[in-house]
């Protein structure tokens, strides 16, 4: 079951922590999240899954900045976000979607327990400028049936700013 709008404040500073929140955020069913104004673009392609990706950091310019199709920004949103019991997930809002910036490209689905800053998966069709603080996805809860324990990440759990894939780290190194 998702959480409706009123249930998210109700669940706020309890089942679910937003900081910093705005109630003027807060919609029927979801909360919308801003974009920071830091980006990061990997700098050695192709990509390699068993190494350590390097990347570079861009910062969006209050007059915005043009993203280019063809390549994959990480951004973060400004909130953090801490969950209790609930399934956090994030969807670009539709007004974003509508113009060819997708927000996630897979990973919009959150566990139980998770806490930080999420991390954007921006990819346009076409050139698109954006700017730092607009809100540019929502995250919404779901309930969680059943027994669970909460998410435990060395990777991803509590992070502190924009962050690159960590799968190198899933492999065995010699």
């Amino acid at each position: 079951m998702i959480l409706s709008g009123l249930k998210i404040q109700e669940y706020l500073h309890n089942k679910i922590h937003i900081e910093p929140y705005d109630s003027r955020r807060l919609n029927a069913n979801s909360y919308n999240l801003r974009l920071h104004n830091s980006l990061l673009t990997y700098t050695q392609i192709p990509l390699d899954m068993k190494k350590k990706p390097e990347a570079k950091r861009i910062l969006i310019p209050e007059e915005g900045f043009e993203m280019q199709p063809g390549v994959l920004y990480l951004g973060r949103t400004i909130e953090y976000t801490k969950t209790y019991d609930l399934v956090p997930m994030l969807e670009g809002r539709s007004s974003v979607g509508r113009l060819g910036l997708f927000v996630h490209v897979t990973a919009g689905f959150g566990d139980v327990g998770f806490e930080g800053y999420w991390t954007l998966e921006l990819f346009c069709v076409h050139p698109i400028r954006i700017y730092p603080n607009i809100e540019i996805c929502q995250i919404f809860y779901h309930t969680i049936e059943g027994d669970h324990r909460p998410y435990f990440s060395t990777k991803y759990q509590k992070n502190t700013d924009v962050q690159i894939s960590l799968l190198y780290k899933e492999f065995k190194h010699d």
